[in-house]
Parts: C-alpha cells; structure tokens; sequence
C-alpha cells in the first residue's frame, strides 16, 4: 500500500517536501512506517523523537495503518 506522509518543521527539512510517499505492504503499523522513514530518510535518525498522527490523532506504534489514512510526521517541539 501507499502511504503520503506530510511533513512539518524539521521533518520537512529532512524529506525535503511537504509529503512523501511511503510503501509499506498492507498490515504494516506505524512502528514500520517510521522504520521506513528512518532508511529512507537517515537524518530521522537523529531526532530525539518522532510521533505519527493518523487522521488528525496521536498513534501508538502499533496501529495498523490503512492506505486512505492521512498520516502526519510531528517532529520534536522546541522553543520558549
């Protein structure tokens, strides 16, 4: 299946785009998608962390993920 990822703040600086394209085969959960992202995309990596947003809420990892899902990258919050 394929999986268009959006992207904000830094993470949008490492896919280097707005959205991405993921393919994962079907069944695959979120834990997945970030291993894909992260081979992809190595500068994921060295984030400190990395939460995943599947239609507009919070997903644990294990989240089995459908190809009509809008899936939304939330990189690390900084600031003051």
């Amino acid at each position: 299946m394929k999986i268009n990822v959006l992207a904000f703040g830094i993470a949008k600086d490492i896919i280097n785009g707005q959205s991405v394209e993921i393919e994962l085969e079907d069944g695959m959960d979120v834990q997945s998608l970030k291993a894909s992202l992260c081979n992809k995309f190595p500068e994921f990596n060295k984030l400190r962390s990395l939460a995943i947003a599947v239609n507009e809420e919070y997903q644990r990892d294990d989240f089995k993920l459908k190809e009509a899902d809008e899936v939304v990258i939330i990189p690390p919050v900084s600031g003051g």
